[in-house]
C-alpha cells in the first residue's frame, strides 16, 4: 500500500492511482459518481472549515499535516515491535508510565496457571453485572495478598508454571499476566442508564446492595483499592456436561417412536396424570375465585379457599389452612407490627428482669433515666458496614 505524500511533496504515479480508485469505490458506494463524490466532499471540507475558522486552504493542509503525522507515528511502532520481535526481549511492560499494549489471542500458560490457582482461593469476590453478564469482582489488594502468601510459595514449587514471587514489586509483575492475557481486566463503577436519552426514573428505582454494574477502564493500573474482574471461568466440564446431557435428552424425546411398547404406556400414563393435576389446580383456581366472588357479596369481607394458594410460601404451606376471610392489608400490616411489637417487648421483658436480679442498686440505676423524662429508643437500626 501506498504512503501518503508528507507536506509540500508531489505524490508519485502509484499514489495517484491507489487514491483515484479509492474515490471510484467510495463514490460508487454513495451511489455517486467520481466528479459528484468530490463535489459534495469538497462542500462537506468547506463546511468544516467554516466551523473552525479557517480557510478551505488552512484546514486542507492541516488535514495533510494530521495524516502524515498518523502515518509517521504507525511506521514508528511497527519499527519498535519488529526490534522487539528479532530481539526476542519483552516489550519493557514492568516500566513505569509506559503503556503495554493488550494484544488478543491465546493465553499465555503461565497467566492461565496464575489464574487457575487465584480462583480456587478466598478472594472475596462480589457479583457484578458486565455487558449484561453476571461476573466475579474482587479487588487487587487481595489478589497480590493471596501471591505474597506462603500457599503460593508452596504451589509455586510444585508448579513450574507459577512465576516466583519474591516482594510487592514481583507480585504486581506475576498480577499483570492476566490483563496481558485477558483473563481479567481492570473495571469501574457505571451507570447502567449511561448514554440513553430517557430522563431520571419517576420512583427511584430499588439497588440490589453490593451488585454494581460496571465497565472495562482502557487503563489497566494496578492498585489495591482497584477492582478487577474473573473473565476466566477455569475447566468447563460442567457446562459440558450439561450440554451432552441436553443432547442425549433431546435425542430420547426424538427418539420416541422407538421405545419399547411398555415404556410408552407408561409414559403415556404419567402424561394423562400430569395434565390431570394441572387440570385439577386450574379448576380449584377458579372454583375459589367464585367462591370468593359470591361471599364477598352474601358474607362480606369474603371466604378465600385456601388463601395462601398463590403466595410465596412453600408447597405444604400453600394448602395451609383450608379456608380463611379476606383481610385488609393495612390489618396484616399492623398484625405483623403488633407481632414484631410483642416479640421486642419479650426481649427487653427478659433483658429487665435480668437487670432486677442483679440487686437494687441496678434498678434504681435503671430506673433513673426515666425519672428525668428521657426515654430510651428501642427501635431496631440497620446500618451498612462498608467493604474494608
Amino acid at each position: 500500500m501506498a504512503s501518503p505524500p508528507s507536506p509540500g511533496q508531489q505524490p508519485t504515479p502509484q499514489q495517484m492511482a491507489v487514491m483515484q480508485q479509492q474515490l471510484a469505490m467510495e463514490a460508487q458506494k454513495r451511489g455517486m459518481t467520481p466528479q459528484q463524490f468530490q463535489q459534495w466532499q469538497r462542500q462537506q471540507i468547506e463546511a468544516e472549515a467554516k466551523k473552525a475558522g479557517m480557510t478551505f486552504e488552512q484546514y486542507v493542509n492541516k488535514l495533510k499535516q494530521q495524516a502524515f503525522e498518523n502515518h509517521q507515528r504507525q511506521q514508528q511502532m511497527t519499527a519498535e515491535q519488529q526490534a522487539n520481535q528479532h530481539s526476542g526481549q519483552p516489550q519493557a511492560e514492568g516500566q513505569a508510565g509506559q503503556q503495554v499494549p493488550i494484544q488478543p489471542g491465546a493465553p499465555d500458560p503461565k497467566a492461565t496457571a496464575v489464574a487457575k490457582w487465584l480462583r480456587g482461593q478466598d478472594l472475596k469476590t462480589r457479583t457484578c453485572i458486565l455487558g449484561g453478564q453476571r461476573k466475579d469482582m474482587f479487588r487487587v489488594k487481595r489478589a497480590l495478598r493471596a501471591l505474597q502468601s506462603p500457599a503460593y510459595k508452596a504451589a509455586s514449587t510444585k508448579n513450574t508454571l507459577l512465576p516466583p514471587v519474591t516482594d510487592a514489586a514481583s507480585a504486581s509483575e506475576t498480577f499483570k499476566l492476566l490483563p496481558l492475557s485477558l483473563l481479567a481486566l481492570r473495571v469501574s463503577k457505571s451507570d447502567p442508564h449511561e448514554g440513553h436519552n430517557h430522563g431520571p426514573p419517576a420512583k427511584p428505582q430499588k439497588r440490589v446492595k453490593g451488585l454494581w454494574t460496571v465497565k472495562i477502564e482502557q487503563q489497566q493500573d494496578i492498585s489495591d483499592d482497584l477492582h478487577y474482574v474473573w473473565l476466566y471461568d477455569g475447566p468447563q466440564w460442567k457446562q459440558k456436561m450439561y450440554a451432552a446431557g441436553a443432547v442425549v435428552l433431546i435425542m430420547a424425546v426424538v427418539m420416541f417412536p422407538l421405545w419399547p411398547v411398555k415404556l410408552r404406556i407408561g409414559v403415556w400414563y404419567l402424561s394423562m396424570g400430569m395434565l390431570g393435576l394441572i387440570g385439577l389446580f386450574f379448576a380449584m383456581a377458579i372454583f375459589r375465585a367464585i367462591l370468593f366472588a359470591v361471599t364477598y357479596f352474601a358474607v362480606p369481607p369474603g371466604l378465600w379457599l385456601y388463601p395462601n394458594l398463590f403466595e410465596d410460601v412453600g408447597f405444604f404451606d400453600s394448602f395451609r389452612p383450608v379456608w380463611g376471610w379476606q383481610e385488609d392489608k393495612k390489618k396484616k400490616k399492623s398484625k405483623k407490627g403488633a407481632g414484631d411489637a410483642s416479640s421486642m417487648g419479650e426481649k427487653l421483658s427478659s433483658k429487665s428482669g435480668q437487670a432486677k436480679s442483679s440487686g437494687a442498686s441496678a434498678t434504681a440505676a435503671t430506673t433513673s433515666p426515666a425519672s428525668n423524662g428521657k426515654s430510651r429508643d428501642l427501635k431496631p437500626r440497620i446500618e451498612e458496614v462498608e467493604e474494608d
